[in-house]
């Protein structure tokens, strides 16, 4: 009967953190109206902490979808799209209790234990930085990672509001030097290291026959460029339609929506 009860609160407690985390839209979010010198905030620095205590359930619901926390950051790498979240959530707790300080170098995820610990590389310019993951979301389609102020600045994502990243998890004591970005608007980006394409993936299958008819009922239903990608794997080779590369994010999101309407509804945005 105890358990029983100590369940049941630590789950109100958790969908109280997640609703008052990134995970809310009921406000309009933005920057701070005096910006600072973002330059001199450092990276987090990786260390071993104790895991969020009511952070880290195995599995929680939100806005009707279940998610699963990872076990273990180790060995996670990534690559989708970033947003961030700035003056809304400024001073409230995060999923794992701490409280949201959107100067400081952290980040929202939906899965990764609380905390970890990730380098986030933008795939357009090659700027990066480490966060420290305490919170959780985004929980809009097709995000990957959401990151505080500080850090998207830094990533040069702020302005267009989301960016192409890769997010590897640092185990601690293992960190890789990460180049210092200024965020002036003399700032020169760094080469990227690798070019970055976006796709909807409408499905994966495990016959191409199948995935030659949804190739062309999606052809019969809009104009973009649908493609059958084989991917092998221990189970087998997977045939996964994508259409694309799209043009922008904010196209991607449009005609996800639309797909949903045509009866694709598992379609998301992956970054290549």
């Amino acid at each position: 009967m105890r358990f029983s009860v100590y369940c049941r609160r630590a789950s109100l407690a958790l969908a109280y953190l997640l609703l008052i985390s990134c995970g809310s839209v009921s406000e309009k979010d933005g920057a701070p109206g005096r910006v600072p010198d973002i330059s001199q905030i450092p990276d987090a620095v990786p260390k071993y902490e104790p895991r969020s205590k009511y952070g880290n359930p195995a599995q929680y619901e939100v806005f009707g979808k279940s998610y699963y926390t990872l076990t273990s950051a180790e060995g996670y790498r990534e690559k989708g799209i970033a947003s961030w979240y700035g003056t809304k959530f400024h001073g409230r707790r995060t999923s794992s209790g701490e409280i949201y300080d959107m100067y400081e170098m952290t980040a929202a995820h939906k899965t990764l234990p609380l905390p970890s610990y990730v380098e986030v590389t933008n795939l357009e310019n090659g700027r990066k930085v480490i966060v420290k993951v305490n919170d959780r979301g985004p929980f809009h389609d097709n995000r990957l990672i959401d990151l505080s102020y500080s850090a998207a600045t830094k990533l040069g994502i702020v302005s267009k509001g989301t960016g192409l990243v890769e997010v590897r998890a640092i185990t601690p004591g293992s960190a890789p030097k990460t180049l210092t970005s200024k965020v002036d608007r003399g700032f020169e980006p760094v080469k990227p290291a690798s070019s970055a394409a976006m796709f909807l993936q409408v499905g994966a299958f495990s016959t191409r026959n199948r995935a030659e008819q949804v190739k062309i009922r999606l052809e019969q239903d809009i104009a973009d460029s649908v493609t059958i990608m084989p991917v092998s794997g221990v189970q087998g080779t997977l045939y996964r339609v994508r259409v694309g590369p799209l043009a922008s994010v904010a196209y991607g999101d449009d005609l996800a929506a639309r797909l949903v309407g045509l009866g694709f509804r598992d379609s998301h945005i992956v970054v290549d």
